[in-house]
């Protein structure tokens, strides 16, 4: 079985590489025209975005429909704030790969368990998994309960004692996120085009054949399950980091719901996909949430969303990075879907 991929500046490819460019252009800019809240909104975002880049290698790459990703984002998030010294700020140089650790570890645990099912069962088992992670730090001193536990200090860049960047700042913190988000997406995008992620497109679209081609199936999805499980944990740990807070609702099922939608909404097997279904599902919930431009009607939120997200799904079957195809489809007079995901084209982007 052979897979092709092709580069990133073919004919085909260079728009989305130009717009994947220009959406971090905007982000790093974004600072200079935004104001504290503007800036407290995207950092959220970014998060979410680096949220929803892991969950995309699972599901969007790899097929794995896992219903318990919460789990692995709040696992980094309390491995953050437990591992932090009480008394002194810790260094971020050895915080943040502790965590990361953390969550991979877990994952491990999670995927060796639950790869072993597949289709519904490995839903509700990842699913189980991250109930039982809930329950542990909600029922149980260790996790501080349903009052969660509180940050002392925020961690320091520092080299030779000097302190290169204060993440108490708002703007810093903001940098750092959106480079890390940069990191995480051509990390993956480069993991994807390697033989690696060609093994792991190739058991989406037939695992049985992959099989039957000598390839051992089951070590890949786990090496997936593991590295999506460290991204998420690094989002965790910003999100830790951000509120200086964390409670058990980082682990509850609503959060794995949310972020399913979110690649859903921007569109199954791209990591742009997953960044503008983030930033789609994130601004939508804003917008039903304003009291300005819905009134009393703002408390029912729920419900604007839901339907916005209904229609989406029905009116954009390819979610959102499907939407210029499926315009010059209908401009053209072309029938069919077009832009559905192949596991022969790169998904890197």
């Amino acid at each position: 079985m052979s897979i092709h991929f092709r580069g990133l500046l073919d004919p085909e490819d260079r728009p989305k590489f130009f717009f994947v460019l220009a959406a971090f252009v905007a982000l790093a800019l974004y600072p200079l025209v935004a104001g504290q809240f503007g800036i407290d909104l995207v950092t959220k975002i970014v998060i979410y975005a680096i949220f929803a880049l892991s969950l995309e290698l699972l599901v969007g790459t790899t097929g794995l429909v896992c219903f318990g990703h919460a789990a692995l984002f709040g696992i980094g998030a309390y491995a953050a704030v437990k591992l932090s010294p009480a008394s002194d700020a810790a260094s971020i140089w050895w915080l943040l790969p502790a965590s990361v650790l953390v969550t991979m570890l877990y994952a491990l645990f999670m995927g060796s368990l639950s790869l072993r099912t597949k289709g519904v069962y490995f839903i509700m088992v990842t699913l189980a998994f991250a109930q039982m992670a809930y329950y542990v730090v909600h029922d149980t001193p260790l996790g501080g309960g349903t009052d969660g536990i509180y940050l002392t200090s925020k961690p320091t860049i520092a080299i030779g004692g000097h302190t290169l960047l204060n993440l108490d700042d708002a703007q810093t913190f903001y940098a750092v996120s959106v480079g890390l988000l940069l990191l995480v997406f051509v990390f993956l995008g480069v993991l994807l085009r390697s033989r690696f992620g060609r093994a792991l497109a190739g058991i989406k679209a037939n695992e049985q054949r992959m099989r039957a081609t000598g390839f051992p199936t089951y070590p890949y999805k786990l090496a997936a399950f593991a590295i999506s499980g460290g991204v998420a944990g690094l989002a965790g740990f910003l999100y830790a980091v951000k509120d200086g807070y964390v409670n058990p609702e980082l682990m509850s099922w609503h959060l794995s719901g949310s972020v399913l939608i979110m690649i859903i909404l921007g569109g199954l097997g791209h990591l742009r996909g997953a960044l503008i279904g983030a930033f789609a599902f994130a601004l939508l919930q804003e917008f039903f949430q304003s009291e300005a431009i819905w009134g009393a009607f703002a408390k029912h939120w729920h419900l604007g969303l839901g339907l916005t997200i209904i229609a989406s799904v029905a009116l954009l079957p390819n979610g959102l990075v499907g939407l210029p195809s499926q315009w010059r489809a209908r401009l053209t007079g072309r029938g069919g879907v077009p832009g559905a995901p192949n596991a022969r084209k790169g998904a890197a982007t």
